[in-house]
């Protein structure tokens, strides 16, 4: 080998990288721009290479490792970003996969909304109009509050809540709700950011309403009962009624919140949706104002959604941080189309969450034999899951298509899957690569079985 300087005159220029075929082709594919950077991130790495005696000093063959680690870095850099995937997995509100997937009408409103549309604008006056009027209206409908407001996340629902109703003063919670949830969601600490002053009350497993009855005091602005999310206390455990404590806030003249989570307009029960509560319900039951979630049951965007008594949304309305939180048009025009499903009860076939709730087992069961016909791979028994922090008590009957193979481990034929075009997520048990059908769309179903029939083999 001769010195590091002659070695160091191997390595390539990033203008002859450059030149290369296959860096003209990414650089219509990136830009000049990203290209050029790229082919200098390269070339320093080779030169580190060589500066460490790990990289054979031909000019060739450098040149040749530039190439093929500009292509990688490309290539990992087209996988980092949005990529429409196959949900395979059976959980229907998968919040790595985006939790809800929009419904036909959804993808129409927000195709309508990506030109100019009449976000604020008074279509039969010609005038100003109000950002998302129409959504509010749905929203009021459907669950029977005075008023309605939507915001970008539930994280940020629960923060204007608390800093316009008790930011001054405290707000008294029971310990068995200080949950966390997925994302980093705690309760806790979106309580300490409104700037209210949180009181536990309770004990874990159980409060009574005299916990919230002896907490009350002057500084007292708030009530806030939390949905549990997928977190449950079983055994010995309980708690006051909706009712009671919506009593109890009337007599001690405070506003009582409730954080619903999940999202849910119509009883699901039917569909085996257990533990979670139903919006209308909780309105009626008296509580002054609830937040809940837009891509969870309700089976569209991500939105944080606030209904309850018209004077307490009215004041959230005029709060100056209501204006950083609000939603885009985007998200309202798939809120929109979304809520009008509800509305004409049509969401079993319109809505994909629902239209996946509602498959039966027998249903699942023929999808999954006439999918797998011909293939080695094993059908089994298993259950779907709801996902998205709701409904963690719930079953959901489902066949699985179970892949195993002489020679590869299950990782191997998870990582073929999810490398597939389009990529397809499975899930792991038992050293077996598990497909749920429940979470695929019909047009979706050919590629499963074009993958399949290739990994199976």
């Amino acid at each position: 080998m001769g010195s590091l300087n002659d070695n160091l005159r191997h390595v390539p220029s990033v203008d002859q990288l450059l030149r290369t075929d296959e860096a003209r082709e990414l650089r219509e594919r990136v830009g000049p721009r990203r290209a050029t950077n790229i082919a200098r991130s390269v070339i320093a790495e080779i030169r580190t290479l060589v500066r460490d005696g790990a990289a054979e000093p031909t000019s060739n063959g450098l040149l040749a490792e530039a190439v093929r680690r500009m292509e990688a870095t490309a290539a990992r850099e087209s996988q980092a970003g949005l990529k429409a995937v196959i949900n395979a997995t059976g959980v229907l509100l998968h919040t790595n996969l985006g939790r809800a997937p929009l419904s036909d009408a959804a993808h129409a409103a927000l195709d309508e909304a990506s030109r100019y549309c009449s976000l604020e604008y008074d279509l039969e006056s010609g005038a100003r109009g109000g950002r998302g009027t129409r959504v509010e209206s749905l929203l009021k409908d459907l669950t029977g509050a005075e008023d309605a407001l939507v915001v970008n996340n539930c994280a940020a629902a629960a923060l204007l809540i608390l800093k316009v109703l008790a930011g001054d003063g405290e707000t008294i919670v029971s310990r068995g709700e200080l949950v966390e949830i997925g994302g980093d969601f705690r309760v806790p600490d979106v309580m300490a950011s409104s700037g209210t002053r949180m009181v536990e009350v309770g004990t874990t497993n159980r409060t009574h309403l005299q916990d919230y009855q002896r907490a009350i005091n002057s500084n007292t602005r708030l009530i806030m009962r939390v949905h549990p999310s997928n977190y449950r206390i079983v055994g010995f455990a309980s708690a006051p009624e909706r009712a009671e404590l919506a009593a109890l806030a009337r007599e001690a003249g405070l506003p009582l919140y409730e954080d619903a989570g999940s999202g849910q307009l119509a009883d699901l029960r039917k569909y085996g949706v257990v533990d979670e509560p139903i919006v209308r319900e909780i309105v009626e039951s008296g509580v002054d104002v609830v937040s809940f979630s837009g891509d969870k049951l309700l089976g569209s965007a991500q939105a944080g959604l606030i209904v309850g008594r018209r004077e307490i949304v009215s004041r959230l309305r005029k709060h100056p941080l209501y204006r950083a939180l609000r939603s885009d048009k985007l998200r309202l025009a798939a809120l929109e189309a979304t809520l009008v499903s509800h509305q004409r009860d049509v969401a079993e076939t319109e809505v994909p969450v629902i239209a996946m709730l509602s498959l039966t087992a027998e249903e699942l069961e023929q999808r999954a034999r006439s999918l797998a016909e011909g293939l080695t791979v094993e059908l089994l028994a298993g259950e779907s899951a709801l996902g998205g922090g709701a409904g963690p008590t719930s079953a959901f009957p489902t066949t699985l298509i179970a892949i195993t193979h002489p020679e590869k481990s299950a990782q191997e034929i998870e990582n073929e899957f999810r490398n597939y075009s389009p990529p397809i997520i499975t899930r792991i048990a038992d050293g077996k690569v598990l497909l749920d059908l429940r979470t695929v769309f019909e047009d979706q179903l050919p590629a499963i079985r074009a993958a399949l029939t290739r990994i199976s083999k």
